[in-house]
């Protein structure tokens, strides 16, 4: 096996393979059924087969999926999408995180005529060789043009860009730190402001990297709180529930240079995941699916941060509610954070040992009492081992 899904990132009792979903529920080939807290790793915000989003998703499928051109969804969903986004005037539609994120890059070279790119150091932005994590294959050349910095490290920020001086042509960033295996950190709202005024006036092009946590955090970007706004950003994962599209979207000023890249895939313009995602981002306004997420996330933070403190443990639960991630102190090679997903799936519960968790609308007060009761005894038969 390959790649972040391989059974071997985990305890050894994890399944290599499953079988089904249900809502917040999951089971393995060999039916042990768990609340899953992963969701594929993000996409799941309804939950496991929705009905409203896969009745669309057959209605489309029994017309066509993969054509020779694309269907009127993609426009539908293009006006859905750019409606919902205040920055965003157009939208270019992709497969997944990384076409997406590397696209964006692309657009933003071709808007300045420069090279450039400053990352926030240690930040996913997929697994292409500009920014895959692993180095295996991936030669000086495929990064010779990235610059680094420190998140919400304003010296960090400003030497980088002092760095990349007349040559840069944008910077990507992720709405807040959510770097494997760290305590998650929100964005300094003084550091996001210095970053789009510093992008003004450089002429360079601002990314926000919302594939992860988008349609979580709010409907529109995930910095519509803050008096911030970005050029580009890049979409997936919770936007159809499971099926695979992603988006870029972008201001007016980037149009032209959208139309004149050439980025493209066989696939790309598939009917059936763009209907999955006009009926996923309905859903979700109809029901306020924000304020579910983060009621359960609330619930669930509750719950596990008493139970540790009841078990004796000590631990740093950071991010949004709908996004967690929990650490144990004092355990630098993670094998306490290992111990209690391990623990945590022998009764019931599917948590990522190093990855941050996700939350969806399917997770009812049952369901997260359900997983609070599991997380208690995996604590307890922690603590017994200690």
């Amino acid at each position: 096996m390959y790649g972040h899904q391989r059974a071997g990132l985990f305890p050894s009792n994890f399944p290599q393979f499953l079988a089904s979903g249900d809502g917040a529920l999951i089971r393995d080939v060999d039916g042990r059924e768990f609340v899953d807290f992963l969701l594929g790793y993000g996409p799941m915000v309804l939950g496991y087969q929705n009905r409203v989003v896969e009745e669309a998703a057959q209605r489309q499928r029994e017309l066509a999926d993969c054509q020779n051109a694309p269907s009127a969804r993609m426009v539908e969903l293009a006006e859905l999408m750019v409606d919902m986004v205040d920055h965003a005037q157009w939208a270019y539609f992709a497969k997944n995180g990384t076409d997406a994120t590397t696209t964006a890059l692309t657009i933003a070279r071709a808007a300045t005529g420069r090279a450039k790119i400053l990352v926030e150091r240690a930040s996913y932005h997929g697994a292409a060789p500009w920014c895959t994590p692993g180095t295996a294959g991936i030669s000086a050349a495929d990064r010779a043009n990235i610059r680094y910095f420190d998140y919400n490290d304003l010296p960090s920020l400003r030497a980088a860009f002092d760095e990349a001086d007349d040559d840069l042509a944008g910077v990507i960033i992720t709405p807040f730190k959510h770097n494997d295996g760290v305590d998650q950190e929100l964005i300094d709202p003084a550091f996001a402001r210095e970053l789009r005024a510093t992008c003004d006036r450089k002429g360079a092009v601002l990314i926000l990297d919302d594939v992860r946590c988008g349609m979580r955090l709010e409907m529109g970007s995930s910095w519509a709180n803050l008096d911030v706004q970005p050029d580009l950003s890049v979409w997936g994962k919770a936007i159809s529930n499971g099926y695979p599209v992603s988006a870029i979207l972008g201001r007016d000023s980037l149009r032209d240079a959208a139309a004149t890249i050439f980025s493209t895939g066989t696939f790309w313009f598939a009917a059936v995941p763009m209907a999955a995602a006009i009926a996923t981002i309905q859903e979700l306004r109809a029901i306020d699916g924000v304020r579910l997420q983060r009621r359960a996330g609330d619930r669930l933070r509750a719950g596990l941060v008493a139970q540790a403190q009841a078990h004796g443990f000590d631990v740093s639960y950071t991010g949004p509610s709908q996004m967690p991630y929990l650490r144990f102190h004092d355990d630098p090679e993670h094998q306490l954070s290992f111990a209690f997903s391990a623990a945590a799936l022998d009764n019931g519960v599917y948590l990522h040992p190093r990855h941050n968790w996700f939350v969806s609308t399917a997770h009812t007060d049952a369901v997260i009492d359900r997983a609070l009761e599991g997380t208690d005894r995996a604590f307890a038969t922690l603590a017994a081992k200690s």
